[in-house]
């Protein structure tokens, strides 16, 4: 099995745009490699405004918002801002579930998540 990361890192004025290809991120090899690529992104690269846009997403481990969690503590610790986008309803209900609405940030598109980083319009 491949741990390449199926992500597809975009980048957009001073935002960068990660968009999730796989429909389950369930495996600890492809979360680790998928957590790998977003540290990257904060911790080498800088990179202070950071949206994640999780539409193909269906199915998503415990694992995997752990590394949410790691990812906005990194970000806030530069000052940055992450915002989950385009989330099921079904998952938002486990962020709520566990009350990370106060912590992360959302956004139901990436046009709102850019709005929501000051941009008035996406592409």
């Amino acid at each position: 099995m491949s741990t390449t990361p199926k992500i597809l890192v975009q980048k957009m004025w001073d935002v960068t745009v990660v968009d999730f290809q796989e429909a389950r991120l369930l495996e600890a090899q492809q979360i680790e490699a998928i957590a790998k690529e977003l540290y990257r992104l904060v911790d080498e690269m800088d990179v202070k405004k950071l949206i994640l846009d999780f539409g193909k997403v269906q199915f998503l481990a415990s694992a995997a918002i752990g590394v949410l969690m790691n990812l906005h503590k990194k970000s806030t610790a530069i000052k940055g801002t992450v915002i989950i986008c385009s989330l099921r309803k079904e998952l938002m209900k486990v962020f709520e579930i566990m009350k990370l609405t106060k912590v992360l940030k959302f956004a139901a598109n990436e046009d709102e998540a850019l709005v929501q980083l000051g941009y008035t319009a996406a592409r």
